[in-house]
């Protein structure tokens, strides 16, 4: 599973790049998806790495993100009981597991919005504007995991 996270805004992009972002629902700067690893999201990925920098989420660093960041439609927090309520998973650990294994989706859950928005880096960016290592843009592996703790 890939976790994409947008990191810069659209002004003077060709229609194709908003389209494409729009398909992967990143309407906003700092907002967090998660993608399978297929083909056709890969192609999609390229496709906006101007924009976006996606890798490999690791489970424990989802669990950690859906913990903190997972909201209901309408901005609400959500709690272990909600979530328990509302996917009858008893904790996050648990909708990680499901996720990376790919038994369920976060758009399958009908109140429970599947971006996830998250705060600016702290210590900030190395570069918005400069493809990974020497920038944060693009594919980066396993090292995303790093920027979405920061990010949490």
């Amino acid at each position: 599973m890939f976790a994409v996270v947008r990191i810069r805004s659209t002004a003077g992009a060709r229609r194709e790049i908003g389209d494409a972002l729009k398909m992967l629902r990143l309407n906003d700067v700092n907002s967090c998806v998660l993608i399978p690893e297929t083909q056709d999201y890969k192609g999609m990925a390229t496709k906006v790495r101007e924009f976006v920098t996606w890798g490999e989420i690791e489970k424990n660093v989802l669990a950690k993100m859906l913990e903190k960041r997972l909201k209901l439609v309408g901005d609400k927090k959500i709690d272990g009981k909600t979530l328990k309520e509302l996917t009858k998973f008893d904790n996050f650990d648990n909708l990680a597991d499901a996720l990376i294994s790919g038994k369920v989706k976060l758009k399958d859950f009908k109140n429970i919005t599947p971006v996830l928005r998250l705060t600016p880096p702290s210590k900030g960016f190395k570069s918005t504007k400069e493809h990974y290592p020497i920038g944060d843009l693009g594919y980066r592996g396993k090292e995303i995991n790093e920027l979405i703790e920061r990010m949490i």
